[in-house]
């Protein structure tokens, strides 16, 4: 079918006149009507009927007229459809998160995005440092948010530091060290609580012990998410080192407390990592210019 033909008998219809469908198609009259009776021999079907000084559609017409209509109603709606995805309006971002900002930082994000963007649909998975990066560089995510750069540059991987904020020993308010200054090689005396293999943090504390000669730290209890690390500590077993953005309000509050280790001054990044010489989507390259400014 010829779908040129299908819309000037469209819009003929729309219009009620072949004078005005010319001119909204800046075509002759005489071409439009040629057009017409081509696309009508075309169909073997009468679609037009004289009527006074103009046209009238046949019962064929007005059928056709519908269904027409329901075609190019279809045609617009997928040109806004492909006009919202290339202006970042709709779309699909898909994210790995380790668990500070995760649990801190995204929620914020996520709700401000979601306000000017709200069919942009958000899939998170929340992961260790390791597991983040492996899904970045697998593709199965757009975008990872990393809590602590790793040691090495990865391959592949551009990163963009957003925050810093400070690492800190802490312990519950009994604890013998709370609110002490002593040394690594005695804080590494202490069993410490934290993150499972693969945590960045984590890495940093062992990676800490080899760069001062110190003892690695006595991982006695180990758990998946932070919060859990927290409240053991808070409950009044060993020691953590974790982020000061994680602890700050319990250390505020009196639930836990610093440890100032001598010598020792460690910062903590929080960035956004994606694939070299890979294009964003629209909506993601949106959601990234939001958490720049929403810093």
């Amino acid at each position: 079918m010829n779908l040129h033909a299908l819309r000037l008998f469209h819009i003929i219809a729309s219009t009620g006149s072949v004078t005005r469908a010319s001119e909204l198609l800046h075509i002759s009259q005489p071409a439009v009507t040629a057009q017409v009776k081509k696309f009508e021999k075309e169909l073997c079907l009468p679609l037009l009927k004289p009527e006074g000084r103009g046209v009238a559609l046949t019962e064929a017409g007005q059928e056709l007229a519908v269904l027409a209509e329901r075609l190019f109603a279809a045609e617009r709606q997928i040109e806004r459809f492909c006009e919202d995805y290339r202006s970042g309006a709709k779309g699909n971002i898909n994210m790995a998160a380790t668990y500070l900002p995760a649990h801190i930082l995204i929620p914020a994000w996520l709700a401000k995005f979601k306000r000017r963007y709200e069919e942009v649909e958000m899939t998170i998975r929340v992961t260790n440092s390791s597991e983040a990066l492996r899904l970045l560089l697998n593709m199965e995510v757009d975008i990872a948010i990393y809590g602590g750069l790793p040691e090495t540059p990865q391959s592949g991987i551009r990163t963009e530091e957003l925050i810093r904020d400070e690492l800190w020993f802490v312990v519950a308010p009994d604890h013998k060290h709370a609110n002490r200054r002593v040394s690594l090689q005695e804080m590494m005396r202490e069993p410490f609580v934290m993150r499972e293999e693969g945590s960045s943090t984590r890495e940093r504390l062992f990676s800490l012990c080899r760069t001062y000669n110190a003892p690695p730290p006595q991982i006695s209890l180990q758990f998946n998410g932070l919060h859990e690390v927290i409240m053991a500590v808070i409950a009044g077993y060993g020691a953590n080192f974790v982020s000061s953005m994680a602890v700050r309000e319990y250390v505020e509050r009196g639930e836990l407390c610093r440890v100032h280790v001598e010598g020792i001054s460690l910062v903590n990044s929080i960035a956004v990592c994606t694939r070299y010489n890979e294009p964003l989507s629209k909506a993601a390259e949106h959601f990234l210019d939001m958490i720049r400014h929403h810093k």
